[in-house]
């Protein structure tokens, strides 16, 4: 956004080394005017409500808001505490929610403005072992398409960006808070997806190609508008219009290599082994 014209307004939780890192990626003068970057913690009320001020001194009521935070965890619902899902959603609902909320009346004001979130697959379909990510996506999916309707009648406008899977800290091992138990019950249900997960990373695009599809994103005209940025979105998106929801869960589970239904269970299990074992005489015993 910077080297096409923007003025960016960087907002992070460590603005003094993120500044730094954004200046030497951009190639931005320690003094440029157009990249500032000011300090904001989006799990805590008091530093969201500095940083819509600090905003607003600095550029007024802002054309484009991005709200592009996000936490990565792996974990089934039995193996990820409840802390988890409350900073899940304090970073991707909550406080994007307080910062809009702060900001829209300078741009109701203003007359214009756009308000992007950014979602991902799993905000378009519930996607096991990441439960906690994909309800605090579905969740902002569901704010922004409501946000729509408010705003539109002001000149503000609303984007969705459905993402694919791109080549950032978010994606690997260091990036992820992973709960998975491997010895746990759910240890063949992990493995599989594990495996699968790591073969599609493989296929990660560059970042740059989505930063491309953000700024195309903010060129659109529309009142509301919901946009897939990576082939593999795009597919999703496809097929959740021209599938049902059943044949969706079997194709998901089928692509994650996830056990068939029941496969797991200890009944079926318990049946299969007293069937094999040989037959009892004894009418005494049961």
């Amino acid at each position: 956004m910077y080297s096409r014209g923007w003025r960016v307004v960087a907002a992070m939780r460590s603005p003094e080394s993120g500044l730094a890192a954004l200046q030497s990626k951009t190639g931005a003068a320690v003094d440029d005017s157009r990249l500032i970057a000011v300090p904001l913690d989006l799990t805590d009320s008091a530093s969201v409500t500095a940083a819509a001020k600090a905003i607003q001194e600095v550029v007024g009521a802002p054309d484009a808001l991005v709200h592009n935070a996000g936490i990565s965890a792996a974990g089934t619902l039995e193996e990820t505490p409840i802390e988890l899902w409350q900073r899940m959603f304090a970073t991707a609902v909550f406080g994007p929610v307080l910062l809009t909320k702060a900001l829209l009346p300078s741009m109701r004001t203003a007359g214009r403005g756009r308000v992007v979130v950014i979602s991902s697959q799993g905000g378009v379909r519930g996607m096991p072992e990441i439960a906690a990510y994909s309800a605090a996506k579905g969740a902002v999916e569901r704010w922004a398409e409501s946000l729509a309707g408010e705003v539109a009648a002001f000149g503000l406008r609303v984007t969705i960006l459905v993402t694919g899977t791109f080549n950032t800290d978010m994606i690997t091992d260091a990036g992820t808070s992973d709960h998975r138990d491997f010895n746990g019950p759910y240890a063949s249900v992990h493995t599989k997806i594990d495996r699968r997960g790591r073969a599609a990373m493989r296929l990660a695009r560059p970042p740059e190609h989505f930063a491309r599809g953000l700024a195309k994103a903010l060129e659109d005209r529309a009142p509301f508008a919901r946009h897939a940025v990576g082939i593999d979105a795009r597919m999703l998106l496809v097929a959740n219009r021209l599938l049902s929801s059943k044949a969706l869960h079997r194709m998901t589970r089928l692509a994650m290599g996830i056990p068939r239904p029941g496969a797991l269970s200890p009944l079926k299990n318990r049946a299969r082994l007293e069937t094999r074992a040989p037959l009892e005489t004894d009418p005494q015993k049961h």
